[in-house]
Order: structure tokens, then sequence, then C-alpha cells
């Protein structure tokens, strides 16, 4: 299906059972939950979903799961994170065969590549597909920065059509507005500033805690397109100690365990990851307690919920 890159999408975490097997019906609920709550789009594989230590088969299932769970009302994205150019080829090239609707990208894995091999791996791949793709910039986790630059060479494929903004600076995302204009759709990729980030003129909003919290994820996303900023400024103030757990080393770990709160997860890790313990544990429980004692009656707030979806 056509990918219309602008609204919220989560970027789903994997389930496993214990022994670090896929636990296909706890992610089937997870993702059914957040269809309900109105998500304009899937991303599978990607950093939160312990992209690392998936195999492509495993990342496969998850999108032929999916695909099947969506039936064609939204998009459903996967993450292409590999160490090669040929292998993230290969791997946009099984994502397209399967019946996957888009890719998100990030830059070569482990090796720190310069400019000129950034964009020539991401035109690589783009040749190589006639799949949309959202270009993953993210220059403090993997350590390569997707200029405003850099981009305009990437526009010269039509494939190329959206970034997910993680700079973490929120200027940037004024800045490929004002070059691209609506050729580039450009989505906040970090969930604290992902707020201002909307106000700003993002298209949407690839999100981490709307895998335990998609309703209120969404409801943000509404409110801001539809100028209830008010509301929106509420709702988020709610969420921030919430939305601090996504900017963190152990993000999925600490998403895994809100989304056991809400009960629509587990906590399971795929090691080298471990469960949260100790007082790092007891931390974030208490986050996510305090959070749930004043968590927003989402229905009540929004009046005319669908007039906003239609509008956004």
């Amino acid at each position: 299906m056509n990918v219309n890159w602008k609204g919220v999408y989560p970027a789903v975490t994997t389930k496993f059972f214990e022994d670090g097997n896929l636990d296909i019906q706890s992610f089937e609920k997870n993702i059914l939950a957040q269809i309900d709550a109105g998500v304009h789009g899937i991303i599978l594989g990607g950093s939160l979903g312990e992209a690392s230590t998936l195999k492509n088969s495993e990342k496969l299932e998850l999108v032929q799961k999916t695909l099947e769970l969506a039936n064609g009302k939204i998009p459903v994205i996967m993450n292409i994170a590999e160490k090669s150019t040929q292998d993230a080829i290969s791997s946009a090239n099984d994502a397209e065969k399967l019946g996957a609707s888009g890719l998100m990208m990030l830059p070569p894995m482990q090796y720190k590549a310069d400019d000129r091999e950034t964009v020539h791996f991401f035109k690589s791949v783009a040749k190589s597909t006639d799949l949309p793709i959202m270009v993953y910039n993210n220059p403090i986790d993997y350590g390569i920065e997707v200029t405003v630059d850099m981009m305009e060479e990437l526009t010269r494929h039509d494939n190329i059509q959206a970034i997910k903004e993680s700079t973490r600076d929120t200027s940037n995302i004024t800045r490929m507005i004002n070059r691209f204009g609506d050729r580039i759709s450009v989505f906040s990729g970090v969930d604290t500033i992902a707020c201002e980030s909307l106000m700003l003129g993002a298209s949407g909003w690839v999100a981490g805690l709307v895998c335990a919290f998609p309703k209120e994820t969404v409801a943000i996303y509404h409110l801001v397109k539809s100028g209830r900023y008010k509301e929106a400024r509420a709702i988020n103030r709610w969420f921030m100690p919430l939305l601090e757990l996504d900017i963190n080393p152990k993000l999925v770990q600490n998403i895994k365990l809100a989304e056991v709160a809400t009960g629509i997860g587990t906590e399971h890790v795929r090691e080298p990851r471990l469960k949260l313990a100790g007082e790092e544990r007891e931390r974030v429980l208490a986050v996510i307690d305090g959070a749930l004692k004043n968590r927003p009656k989402i229905n009540d707030l929004i009046e005319n919920y669908s007039v906003l979806s239609q509008q956004a």
C-alpha cells in the first residue's frame, strides 16, 4: 500500500519468551492495541525492536504477521540496520517481496562512514527497491549525522521520502522544512521533544512510549495538528516522566516494563540485554506507577475524536 508519511508510527518492541524465542501472541496483542488506538503506521525491527539481536528471517516473520493484522489499513515499515551495503540491499529486497509498505534505514552499522560513503549507502539501497524510504538520522546513538546537504543529494531518488529526525535539535525540523518543503516528510524521533516538533511542523512522530500508551500518543498528535495546543500540552506534561524513559540506554527494558503495566506486553529481552534489577528497576516502576495513578481520561478530554482524526 502507499505510505502517507504523516501521523504516529510506533517503533514497536519485539516480544520474546523467557528463552529468547519470538512471542508472537504477545506481539499480536500489542499490534492490535496500536491499531485500535489509531496509529498511522507500524515500524518493525528498529532500535527499540532490538534489531541487533534479530535474524533477518525473524524480522520478515514479524513483517508478515503485522501485514496480516493491519489488513491494508495502515502501512507496515521494516527497519534496515546492516553492516554492509549488500546486506542492506538484500534485506530491502526481502521486505519488498514479502509485501512491506516501506523501509526505515539507518546508516551503516559499526563502520563510521563519512558523508560521501553514507550518501552512497542510502542511494545504493534506494536504487535497488521501489519501496519508499525513511532515513533515520540519529548521530547521538549511531555516530553519523545525515545533514541537510546530504538529504539534498538523497532527494534525487524519488523513493527517499521521509526522515526520522533524532538529533535532539528541534531547529533541524525547521531547517529541513525550509529546504525541502513537502518533498521530505520530517518525523520527530525523540519522545521528549515530539510535541514541540509537531508544533514546529513535523509531519509525524516515530514514537517509543506509544508501545505502552498508544491512545495518549495519538491524542497528542491529533490535538496539535488541530490547533488544540493547550490540551496537547496538558497530556504532554503528564507524559513527560514516561517519555524520559525513552532517552536512556535502557530504553528497551524501560518501555517493556511500561508495556507490562498497561497490559500489552512482557518484559523479556534478548541477551546481552537483561531485565532491570534492584534500584534501577524500582526507579522505573515508580515513574510508571506515578503516571498510571494520574493517567488522563483521553475519551473525556477529547470531544469528537473522529473529527480530529479527519482533520489531522
